[in-house]
């Protein structure tokens, strides 16, 4: 596409200056003689015409393909380019995402990578300018050395003027980009938090603090503009004042008879062309800083480490729930003071249920990231019926375990959707994982069953409703471990029960892992894991550990209702 496109500019180009040399060749052969005579011939007058309309054709065929062509290239390093962002998002571990904002990432993905492929538009027709501008020197040699020379005076100027631009509004573009970033974040953060806003009426304190990044950007722009305010009449000035010398000059050649009037013509024409040229690669070079700063954002992400590596082994398959095994397990956060996670060792045999039960803040959540390789563990090792989930291929784990969190997600579409999440599985499928979910009852209810869309975030469901929703979504693909983090908090527990039962006396009994607190939940496992300060320190019946673990006993107590337990 670069090469079309180059190609297309330069037969703009050199018909361009090829239309200078008929205008001059047309003014001493028909215009001087018919003036000179009183009188011209058809045959003269339609040569001439017949010359200007196919150098202007020419010039048009050139002009669609630079522009066409050039287009095509930059859109699809664009694409490239977001495709090469966004692919990099997905193999970028879960820690590297929750170090960069949502609305940073929006930017880098769209306004920055815009950015730095924004110059290549006009970089085809600045590199034809190159070709017509050589031509034009070129022709301007040939026809008159001397105002040649006076004119061509102006292209060391130019260069001067776009190296002092360049330095001028590389750290205003720099500015003007990371405030894009900022806005963007605050906006997104302050939508994905309306239900904060406005419950705590934060509606103007929000306002406020959008208003001023928002003010910021605009005053970065602004400046911006001014700079291209002050270099693009310069750089418009430059070819005229060449065109001005020029005349000056050449009109006293003319008169001298050194110069015919034709040539003058000519060369007093091609100057006034290259000032399109000239200003085409004042395009790029006012681009150019944009792009240096929209390029040096997403940089960082293209080369951020710590992707997701995948083994070459495939998961064990079999109709019965997984085994796990986690064995030494340790993490630390990157930055962190000390270990979320120390040394945490535990077994599940396959089709139970173990509760994994702890203080708030004991490293519960990141333990269950670890199990279904949302992250990996600093030290260690986590096996799925033996084998370590480092050393299997893409896509085995989520094929072998599913992970339904405390926050529900759930997208702006249907319930099927939702649940299915585009999986090519029909509707006895959706409905079984719905009773599996206790949630087939609910959905039976809603006005148009399966179809009825839930609203952004499920906005139109409750908190239970929409941790069952997610629940089924899991169930639905047939894990062989399903992972709960807290995920039934808003759920009765009589409900809750019935959800554990189904799972476990299906024909292929699931292996559960839930992070729970509720005794409601506890009691509902075949065994208990207490962990504190990310240490693995007991482990038994809820009954054993009631007797064995004060502080067990204190944090089911708290949660159970005035401290009674049954």
């Amino acid at each position: 596409m670069f090469a079309l496109a180059v190609t297309a500019s330069s037969l703009y180009g050199a018909m361009t200056v090829a239309s200078a040399w008929v205008i001059g060749r047309v003014t001493d052969r028909v215009l001087l003689p018919a003036f000179a005579e009183g009188a011209t011939t058809g045959a003269a007058l339609g040569l001439a015409v017949a010359a200007i309309m196919g150098v202007a054709v020419l010039k048009i065929v050139g002009i669609l393909g630079r522009r066409l062509f050039a287009g095509i290239m930059s859109y699809r390093l664009q694409a490239d380019y977001r495709r090469r962002v966004t692919g990099q998002y997905l193999r970028l571990p879960l820690s590297w995402h929750q170090r960069h904002p949502t609305g940073q990432l929006l930017s880098n993905a769209n306004s920055d990578v815009e950015a730095a492929w924004f110059f290549v538009a006009p970089l085809p027709f600045a590199c034809g300018a190159l070709v017509m501008i050589a031509i034009t020197s070129v022709a301007l040699v040939l026809t008159d050395p001397l105002l040649a020379v006076v004119g061509l005076v102006v292209f060391p100027l130019v260069f001067v003027v776009n190296i002092v631009y360049s330095q001028v509004m590389s750290p205003r573009m720099q500015r003007a980009q990371q405030l894009r970033a900022e806005v963007s974040e605050i906006a997104h953060e302050s939508f994905d938090a309306a239900l904060v806003v406005k419950t705590l009426g934060r509606e103007d304190v929000e306002t406020a603090r959008f208003a001023a990044r928002a003010e910021q950007l605009r005053d970065g722009l602004v400046a911006v503009g001014r700079v291209r305010g002050l270099f693009d009449p310069m750089m418009e000035a430059l070819p005229s004042l060449g065109t001005l010398a020029v005349l000056l000059i050449g009109a006293g050649r003319v008169a001298e008879g050194t110069t015919d009037a034709g040539e003058l013509v000519a060369i007093a024409y091609l100057f006034t062309l290259l000032a399109l040229p000239i200003r085409a690669i004042g395009w790029v070079l006012a681009d150019l800083p944009r792009a240096l700063a929209g390029f040096d954002r997403v940089t960082p992400v293209l080369e951020a480490s710590g992707e997701t590596v995948y083994g070459p082994d495939s998961a064990p398959t079999g109709g019965e729930g997984a085994g796990l095994d986690v064995r030494g397990v340790g993490f630390t956060f990157e930055g962190a003071g000390r270990p979320t996670l120390t040394d945490v060792t535990f077994d599940v045999a396959a089709g139970s249920t173990v509760a994994v039960v702890g203080p708030t803040g004991s490293g519960k959540s990141t333990l269950a990231g670890l199990l279904v390789r949302l992250v990996d563990p600093v030290g260690g090792e986590v096996l799925l019926d033996g084998v370590d989930l480092r050393r299997l291929r893409e896509g085995e784990v989520s094929s072998q375990a599913a992970f339904v969190a405390q926050g529900a997600f759930l997208f702006d579409d249907t319930v099927r959707g939702n649940v299915t999440l585009g999986a090519d599985v029909d509707d006895d499928q959706v409905w079984t994982a719905l009773r599996v979910a206790a949630a087939d009852d609910f959905v039976t209810a809603l006005p148009e069953g399966l179809d009825t869309r839930v609203g952004e975030r499920g906005a139109s469901l409750s908190g239970g409703q929409r941790q069952r929703l997610a629940l089924a979504r899991a169930v639905l693909r047939r894990p062989r471990l399903l992972v709960l983090d807290d995920a039934t908090s808003a759920v009765d527990p009589s409900v809750e029960a019935r959800i554990l039962d189904a799972l476990r006396s299906s024909d292929s009994p699931v292996t559960v892992v839930v992070i729970a607190y509720r005794q409601a939940t506890i009691s509902l496992a075949d065994e208990v894991v207490w962990i504190e300060h990310g240490r693995a320190l007991a482990r038994g019946s809820h009954e054993q550990l009631l007797e064995d673990v004060p502080g067990y006993a204190a944090l089911v107590r708290a949660y159970s209702p005035e401290g009674v337990l049954a």
